[in-house]
């Protein structure tokens, strides 16, 4: 099974696609979709939107997984979050892909073993569990690598769980 796992931002939308094969998680693709910050902000949903066409053209992920946004003070920053997330989902449900969403916290659980795990720990734990032999960099490819491999933990979980029922 092939994830993409979609961290998505307004200036920066997180990337990260792995593949389950045997049970076993390695990671095929991870980057950072980066709008121009000098471009209107409907400029860089329109960047978000065509660079996850690409990614979902070119590696062909079978179900799509992203984090929940959770509350912000600021309601522009959130609203702006929402239409980044809109940007980034569009094109995969477009291509009939399964989306499935995680919060925060249940991410971290599945990644780093605990739900209050920094940043840094998660991006350690997400280079340990796709075999990197580089540090992946904390943020939003570490977090998009982390909600795919949260989506994989849990479809895993489900697909023995459901074998062991039958």
């Amino acid at each position: 099974m092939r994830i993409l796992g979609i961290d998505p931002g307004s200036f920066a939308t997180g990337y990260g696609v792995v593949e389950e094969i045997s049970g076993k998680i390695c990671h095929l693709e991870f980057g950072i979709i980066r709008p121009a910050r000098d471009h209107a902000f409907l400029l860089r949903l329109s960047e978000i939107h065509d660079a996850v066409v690409g990614i979902v053209l070119r590696l062909s992920p079978d179900e799509v997984a992203v984090e929940n946004p959770f509350y912000h003070r600021n309601v522009k920053s959130m609203l702006q979050l929402g239409q980044a997330r809109a940007a980034a989902l569009l094109p995969v449900v477009k291509a009939g892909l399964p989306v499935f969403e995680y919060a925060p916290r249940e991410i971290k659980l599945a990644v780093a073993g605990h739900g209050n795990a920094e940043k840094e720990q998660v991006a350690k734990m997400v280079s340990l569990l796709i075999g990197h032999a580089a540090k992946i960099p904390s943020g939003d490819a570490a977090d998009a690598l982390a909600a795919a491999i949260c989506h994989s933990h849990r479809s895993q979980s489900l697909r023995r769980l459901n074998k062991n029922l039958a």
